[in-house]
């Protein structure tokens, strides 16, 4: 076991040696590139300042949709690229070179937007990168990050095989666009499409009434998108902000989208693989480092995304981070947090990385297990050299009482699914649309009440979940589909009531099939293609594993562990089925809940 205090010192005793010699400059320098169809991409270059004259540098490549930069008004001091602004006000000093792309169809790039994460701007991140490394300030060698979009990007360039392409850090993203994001279990989730809509109405055709609501791109002084250096009345990006116009909508376009790797109806070539990582996996170099970081409330399943990406690109050197972080690491999920700062120096644990595998020093991250992540209540970091991290498995099953226990019980357990289960909106969905969430499920208390709920004894000591746990669910069913939502919470000695995790799956979407080589999971893999939809039979008994998103949380001495499932979650999820709601009849002789856990010594 490793303490919270040793992890941070590995990374922040190296960030405090870490030398700091170059400055940022005032501004970047702006420019168009023109792509092979003759589209415009505006960049900025972020140089090291006080560089002798000739200096090259390794560059990081951000590409984003959100804004390489504002416009600000006459004398404001707001920050001008509020989303990438911490990368390069970080790295440029320590001697990187920093380049930030407006996507196309997006900010003062030209273009049209023809999908979320287009193969397009795939295509075009190889010809930046062309470009970079023919500048006299680049050495060569260049890396990704970024958060979210960002992220995925850098797993977009990176599988061009593009060869000065040395190391990526994808934090934060996903590896399946389709069941990490948008159709968790099969579900789609309206809510994050209907935010995250209108969010991108009010970037991509800079409308700023439609961004009131997200704290990032709110403030008063944002005017548009930054003209590039060349553009000193603002023609282009006027005329690039029109080009914008005819941008995808996000509501329409995933309701097209509803059965994973189908092509859309008016071109079947473009599906959920197109605009997901895994689907161009194997162009990767294996000598790519790669980096994956993600928390334990990062979205619908951005965890999921950065252990599969770790899982299925197993020949490359590469990390993997798990910590108590909502999207982007900007809170402490933890419920026993000191504060909702993180105050884990993430920027520091990025720069560890680069410097190992784009410079070459001796970090000493080589020689640490692969894997760092973090338990809950214990707020204490633990290494591991694989995922799941070895736990013992340990089979509760539910009884007609509402007991949870490690014997086998007969008989059945009756719900009747209503579409008024509610989760609230302090949950794991808000924080990735881009809302300003501070506090997760706080009131979660009695939520679980509407639902089908069985309770464990209380354990005689404190007791950590690492990994995934697992519904091994069997049950009738008389509709011919349903949406399972399962949920594991911590009932403490007091009754206060924490949630945990949980699990969702459509049951058409029943059936497990292979994992493919690039997506190497550990769970239950489902293809959610059209032939793999099956109604449910009216009254039979059916075999529905569901796993539960990952976490590492420690139980209380004392706590009780609350099994729940649901039928909506009318806050984030479309109804399924559209009409009367499903009658669950759980066969209690046959369902059990697998759980990874780890004893713990001491009082958590």
């Amino acid at each position: 076991m490793t303490q919270q205090a040793d992890l941070n010192s590995r990374v922040s005793a190296y960030e405090a040696g870490r030398e700091v010699p170059f400055s940022l400059p005032k501004r970047p320098q702006s420019c168009y590139l023109t792509m092979r169809d003759g589209c415009r991409i505006a960049v900025d270059v972020w140089c090291p300042e006080g560089a002798p004259e000739g200096a090259r540098f390794p560059t990081l490549l951000l590409f984003t949709p959100y804004f390489r930069r504002f416009r600000l008004a006459e004398g404001s001091d707001a920050v001008p690229n509020p989303n990438t602004a911490k990368f390069s006000d970080y790295f440029v000093p320590r001697g990187y070179a920093v380049v930030v792309i407006d996507v196309r169809g997006t900010g003062a790039s030209f273009g049209t937007r023809d999908g979320f994460r287009s193969p397009t701007e795939r295509l075009d991140s190889a010809e930046i990168a062309d470009w970079v490394i023919a500048q006299p300030w680049s050495n060569g060698d260049l890396g990704a990050t970024g958060i979210s979009y960002l992220g995925a990007a850098a797993d977009f360039l990176a599988s061009t095989g593009h060869p000065a392409v040395k190391a990526i850090a994808p934090l934060f993203s996903v590896w399946d666009t389709y069941v990490d994001n948008y159709f968790p279990g099969g579900m789609q989730c309206t809510s994050l499409t209907q935010i995250y809509d209108t969010l991108m109405k009010g970037l991509d055709l800079d409308q700023r009434g439609y961004l009131k609501d997200y704290k990032y791109y709110a403030h008063p002084d944002y005017q548009g998108p930054q003209p590039v250096d060349a553009d000193t009345d603002g023609s282009l990006v006027a005329a690039a902000v029109a080009e914008h116009q005819a941008n995808f909508r996000q509501t329409d376009f995933m309701a097209d989208l509803a059965y994973r790797e189908e092509g859309l109806p008016y071109d079947p070539g473009y599906s959920s693989a197109s605009i997901s990582p895994y689907a161009y996996a194997a162009g990767m170099r294996e000598d790519v480092a790669i980096l994956s970081v993600s928390g334990w409330m990062d979205g619908a399943g951005y965890a999921n995304g950065a252990i599969a990406r770790f899982l299925t690109m197993d020949k490359n050197p590469h990390h993997l981070v798990l910590g108590p972080w909502d999207h982007g690491a900007r809170i402490d999920v933890s419920p026993w947090r000191e504060s909702e700062d993180p105050g884990f120096p993430l920027l520091g644990c990025v720069l560890r990385f680069f410097d190992t595998y784009l410079i070459g020093r001796e970090t000493g991250l080589k020689a640490e297990p692969p894997v760092s992540y973090f338990a809950m209540h214990e707020e204490a970091w633990a290494d591991a050299h694989s995922w799941p991290p070895q736990p013992t498995l340990e089979v509760l099953h539910p009884g007609p009482t509402g007991a949870l226990g490690q014997g086998r019980a007969t008989g059945t357990a009756e719900y009747q699914c209503v579409p008024h289960t509610r989760t609230g909106f302090e949950t794991r969905y808000e924080r990735i649309a881009g809302l300003d969430s501070r506090n997760y499920y706080a009131d979660w208390q009695g939520r679980t009440a509407e639902m089908l709920s069985w309770d464990s004894a209380p354990f005689d000591e404190a007791t950590r979940i690492a990994g995934h746990a697992l519904l091994d669910l069997h049950a009738a069913f008389d509709a011919p589909d349903a949406g399972v939502f399962v949920y594991l919470t911590e009932v403490e000695a007091d009754g206060t009531e924490r949630y945990i995790t949980e699990g969702v799956l459509r049951a058409i979407f029943r059936d497990e099939a292979e994992t493919p080589e690039s997506i190497r999971i550990n769970w239950p893999y489902r293809t959610f293609s059209r032939d793999s939809a099956r109604p449910l039979p009216e009254g039979q008994v059916e075999a529905i594993r569901i796993p539960l998103l990952p976490t590492a949380w420690t139980l209380s001495q004392g706590s009780r562990l609350r099994l729940s499932i649901a039928g909506a979650d009318a806050d984030h999820f479309k109804k399924v089925p559209h009409g009367r709601m499903a009658r669950i009849s759980v066969d209690l002789a046959k369902t059990r809940l697998d759980l990874p856990v780890v004893k713990v010594e001491g009082p958590a």
